[in-house]
């Protein structure tokens, strides 16, 4: 196994412990339906009240196919989690030959160093600090995602670690001097039938994939989403940051809609410190009847 491989094989069983939605076997009625009463995902797009594509639903990238996949993860099938992933969670650079990617020196190197430290303490994975995931691997996880269209807002709601993005559709500007955080600051317009999102103010404390390669603070995301039918949609991102990459990345993510589940609330609370400095009179006790009267 290359030195690429075997970090994978510890690192994505790491992370891929979300819960998967709940609320089955519920459709809405607006679904179309085929013959023999299944959800139709080849119907006809939903279209809003200005006639644009309706991007509302729950959402999920599709899996790659496992011999794709275990190219990325040589030997470790049963690392891949309960949902197969798609091969740029795993690996953003998953188009690239190892060590042909399109990183700066100085990006290449800090690259380098952390597959031959080899992650062995986990210590730089958000998941084991409780933190959040952050855009874009919070789209690409393997687990749902859901989309709220408005007129002036789209909301893309996060199954993992139970967080939102905000897209502004109501014409306001990006802002001149963003505070990063984990999902960044966007806005959005369509073109055509295609809804344009671009992004910036990423923090750098995200990873952009299961492997752990990092990006700048300076990274900007412009995403393209094209839903092709009721339940096949084409999303393409495009990263560029002249501190990592030596050329805007693209990477195209196929999403399939979820017709027949929705959302379920997921926290990580491994790293919850707090109880141990509470008052004792405040904190929860062991007794059951303690705090009665």
């Amino acid at each position: 196994m290359h030195i690429r491989g075997a970090v994978l094989a510890g690192l994505v069983a790491v992370m891929s412990v979300a819960v998967d939605a709940q609320w089955a076997q519920y459709t809405p009625k607006s679904t179309p339906r085929t013959s023999d009463g299944r959800p139709n995902l080849n119907a006809p797009v939903p279209r809003s009240a200005s006639r644009k594509p309706d991007l509302s639903g729950v959402w999920q990238i599709e899996a790659s196919p496992i011999p794709e996949l275990i190219k990325l993860l040589p030997g470790g099938e049963n690392g891949l989690g309960e949902d197969l992933p798609n091969k740029h969670f795993i690996d953003i650079y998953a188009d690239y030959d190892f060590g042909k990617e399109p990183l700066t020196p100085d990006a290449a190197a800090a690259n380098m160093a952390m597959l031959k430290r080899g992650l062995a303490t986990h210590s730089e994975d958000p998941n084991i600090r409780c933190m959040p995931d952050g855009f874009p691997l919070v789209q690409t996880i393997p687990v749902p995602f859901k989309i709220v269209q408005t007129s002036g807002l789209t909301l893309v709601l996060a199954e993992s670690s139970t967080t939102f993005r905000q897209i502004f559709t109501d014409g306001r500007p990006l802002p001149r001097d963003p505070q990063p955080s984990w999902m960044g600051s966007s806005v959005g317009h369509w073109e055509g039938d295609t809804f344009v999102v671009q992004t910036v103010g990423l923090n750098d404390r995200a990873a952009l994939d299961a492997m752990g390669h990092r990006h700048s603070a300076a990274m900007t995301v412009t995403e393209r989403y094209h839903r092709r039918d009721f339940g096949h949609m084409d999303i393409e991102m495009t990263f560029d940051d002249p501190n990592t990459f030596t050329t805007p990345l693209t990477v195209h993510l196929p999403a399939v809609l979820r017709p027949e589940t929705d959302l379920i609330e997921y926290f990580c609370a491994e790293n919850e410190k707090d109880r141990d400095h509470l008052p004792s009179r405040l904190a929860p006790s062991d007794n059951p009847d303690a705090g009665t009267r």
